[in-house]
């Protein structure tokens, strides 16, 4: 996810890494830059490789962190292996594009790669990935939550079932963002709409009994721009109606139209889509937002909801310090604690300020589609993966297996500002510090809570083809539109929509 990660900046495909930077974090961002200058970037394709030597190829946005990581992993081995990392490019379809052309060309000093968890078919299914050691499997079912777990794993033709092709090393998942104060003035209460329909009914009420000052606050921010970031919204939405776009066991199968059940699970999804693209206040520019874009007007007074990663909670604490939120004066009082980028508060020191943002700004679970029946939220991440072209594959799995381990998420997620996908860590005392929304982000990582995108050897082309169909929401008709997607994902499948 590109740009900055603590104040907005939204990734031109917003699944792969996270949002939530550490609490005043500046310092980090200034050591981040630092480092980054001297992390190998992405060279020529080569063939040779040196014994005990492991090449990680990072997302650029992680690569600090996992540099970071690997050098203690490194020297904890007492000299059985070095661990080099090197950044990928920016942008998620680049990065992989590098990695496919090395791997394609048997690149022996490809050892460990970062992946966006929805490549993990694709590369399986082109024999670019070992599969991971029973011993180590059993470890990471265990302690991993089911949301990041799926994106790892995988079923090609040779397998009898579903094995595990990568280790989840960090994840991310969107809440629903809220003006508490709003609310209460307005609603009556301060509990949060639990559906979508209720999003915009609540919604609609502040609009029409707005007494200012300003414009109401009537835009229901999302990710409504021709980009992954659409496809993230319309995925959430299909699986939180009882929806799919393959068959998870059978991804040539599409489930968008099959049954009289999964139509109506498309159709309502493409209903949602549109009438929140149409709804009275609506933005106007809705159809070309992305995530920073619905940060900014939350932080503008012009929205009472939104949907977003965590990246916005700091952001917003921040920014309203700052001065720079109109409605949320309260919080300068807090503008010397974050005025100073080389000295940001402790953990410690936060207590007090969260509490504070939350009277003004508040968050909860993702949006459902059925009343009493939890959303199935978009998983994203990142996962790590052994080349199957590397000459030194034990070895690179145990390097993977401490490059994934808690103390390497502890730093990912709290450092890093990526949520982690080991179920233990949520409870622990610093990470809780730091993340006052991980109750439910752990909750929509769970498996009746969350959901993937479609695991299928062509996602890129199916996700190229839908947004392109999906885009903008509000020209959609939602009982003709369903056959239309359906049409586009069998040309992916086919290899004769538009491959990138």
């Amino acid at each position: 996810m590109a740009g900055n990660r603590v104040f907005g900046g939204g990734p031109s495909r917003p699944h792969q890494g996270g949002f939530f930077r550490r609490p005043g974090a500046s310092k980090l961002i200034v050591a981040a830059v630092a480092a980054a200058v001297v992390i190998p970037g992405v060279s020529a394709c080569g063939s040779g490789y040196t014994t005990g030597t492991l090449n990680a190829y990072a997302p650029a946005d992680g690569a600090t962190f996992i540099d970071q990581v690997g050098k203690k992993c490194s020297a904890a081995s007492n000299g059985e292996y070095n661990i080099v990392t090197h950044a990928l490019p920016k942008a998620a379809d680049d990065q992989r594009l590098q990695l496919a052309r090395r791997l394609a060309g048997n690149d022996a000093g490809l050892d460990l790669m970062g992946m966006d968890v929805v490549w993990t078919a694709e590369f399986a299914d082109a024999g670019w990935l070992e599969p991971v050691p029973s011993d180590l499997v059993s470890q990471i079912s265990k302690e991993s939550l089911p949301g990041p777990l799926a994106t790892a794993e995988w079923k090609t033709k040779d397998d009898n079932d579903k094995r595990l092709y990568a280790i989840p090393t960090w994840t991310n998942t969107q809440l629903l963002w809220y003006r508490p104060d709003v609310l209460k003035q307005y609603l009556g209460t301060t509990t949060p709409p639990a559906t979508w329909d209720e999003v915009l009914a609540a919604n609609e009420k502040i609009r029409t009994a707005w007494k200012g000052p300003g414009p109401a606050p009537s835009y229901v921010e999302v990710q409504g721009a021709q980009y992954e970031g659409l496809m993230v919204w319309f995925n959430t939405l299909l699986a939180s109606a009882g929806g799919e776009v393959v068959d998870p066991d059978d991804p040539s199968k599409i489930t968008l139209n099959d049954t009289p059940e999964h139509r109506a699970a498309t159709e309502k999804a493409l209903e949602i889509l549109r009438s929140v693209a149409r709804a009275p206040g609506s933005d106007p520019s809705l159809s070309n937002n992305k995530e920073n874009e619905g940060r900014l007007a939350m932080e503008n007074g012009l929205s009472t909801f939104q949907v977003n990663y965590p990246f916005v909670f700091p952001s917003m604490r921040s920014n309203a310090a700052a001065g720079d939120v109109a409605f949320f004066p309260e919080m300068k009082k807090y503008a010397n604690l974050f005025a100073d980028a080389d000295n940001p508060p402790k953990d410690s020191e936060l207590g007090p300020v969260n509490k504070l943002v939350r009277t003004r700004f508040d968050f909860a679970r993702y949006p459902g589609v059925n009343p009493g029946t939890p959303a199935k939220a978009t998983v994203g991440g990142v996962n790590l993966a052994v080349a199957s072209t590397s000459k030194q594959k034990s070895l690179a799995f145990k390097a993977a297996q401490c490059l994934t381990n808690s103390d390497a998420q502890k730093v990912y997620s709290i450092s890093g500002g990526t949520p982690p996908t080991i179920a233990s860590i949520y409870d622990d005392p610093d990470f809780k510090q730091t993340y006052p929304m991980g109750d439910d982000i752990k909750a929509q990582l769970e498996a009746n809570s969350s959901s993937i995108r479609p695991a299928s050897p062509v996602y890129q082309a199916i996700s190229t083809l839908l947004v392109a169909k999906l885009s903008p929401p509000g020209g959609l008709d939602p009982k003709s539109g369903v056959d239309v997607l359906a049409d586009q994902v069998r040309k992916a499948i086919d290899g004769k929509g538009l491959i990138p």
